[in-house]
């Protein structure tokens, strides 16, 4: 996959830049395996707008993917690598040889007609999935349980990759993408390799519009706000705020711990780097 780029007949466009897609082999997904996905907006169960800033954007259809990966010992076959609005990850339809037909993550390098499984006696090869117990410390893994039997949880984004540092008792020490070391049980599933799209974190989209075609609505600077609206808002002429980066509600920004599950707290071996 390579970053292309656009002849500018426009100064929005002298900047834009877009992925080839050519690792990609179908341009229509597996219809059995969509569903539905209406559009909140940012909106709760009763109607509230709750996360500002969305809205709008294409229509998409939801493709159900299995994180699971709980098809032990049946052989399948890459059908085809193919595009989700959904996720900054490719995805691959697997046609298993019992006859049914799942999509998983794509991880990088794998390609249309490799066969991969899943499984504690599965080989160590990019696109099979074990439970952390049956892989070597050093392996690069992703779609990453956090508890048995309920779905890959972390690490499923384009480009991520996380590193088995070791094993000790029930648990095994994972180094996660943000340089976070966190135990994990040994009986989770992890799948092998790095997941593909490496190049999504490249791609500059150049003008409003495209991010308005993700649902992604315009941002308001706190300082061009009233101070009903925003802690930043008023004062005589242009100003730079008066005190410290907060949110709306007053929380401060910048580095301001918000994590508070103390019950995970002792999973949590190193915390993540800052960056």
């Amino acid at each position: 996959m390579s970053v292309k780029t656009y002849k500018p007949y426009t100064e929005t466009r002298r900047f834009q830049t877009g992925l080839t897609f050519e690792e990609l082999s179908a341009s229509t997904p597996y219809k059995p395996l969509l569903e539905p996905k209406n559009r909140i907006s940012g909106r709760n169960s009763e109607g509230r707008l709750t996360i500002w800033r969305r809205g709008g954007g294409n229509k998409r259809h939801y493709r159900i993917i299995d994180f699971k990966r709980d098809k032990a010992g049946i052989v399948a076959r890459v059908a085809t690598v193919e595009y989700d609005p959904n996720r900054s990850a490719f995805i691959s339809l697997l046609h298993y040889a019992d006859g049914e037909k799942r999509y998983i993550l794509c991880p990088s390098g794998l390609k249309v007609g490799d066969k991969v499984v899943s499984g504690p006696d599965a080989d160590i090869v990019v696109g099979n999935a074990l439970p952390l117990k049956s892989i070597p410390a050093g392996t690069v893994i992703h779609n990453i349980e956090l508890r048995r039997g309920k779905g890959g949880q972390l690490v499923r984004s384009a480009g991520g990759s996380a590193q088995l540092l070791s094993k000790e008792g029930d648990y095994a020490q994972i180094r996660l993408p943000s340089g976070e070391v966190r135990m994990v049980h040994l009986e989770c599933m992890a799948s092998i390799g790095q997941v593909g799209n490496l190049d999504h974190e490249n791609v500059t989209y150049g003008k409003a519009g495209r991010t308005r075609w993700l649902g992604r609505r315009p941002t308001v600077r706190g300082v061009a706000k009233n101070p009903v609206d925003h802690p930043h808002g008023g004062g005589e002429g242009k100003t730079s705020g008066g005190r410290h980066p907060v949110t709306p509600w007053g929380q401060p920004t910048r580095g301001y711990k918000t994590r508070n599950n103390k019950l995970t707290d002792r999973f949590i071996v190193k915390r993540r780097e800052r960056k």
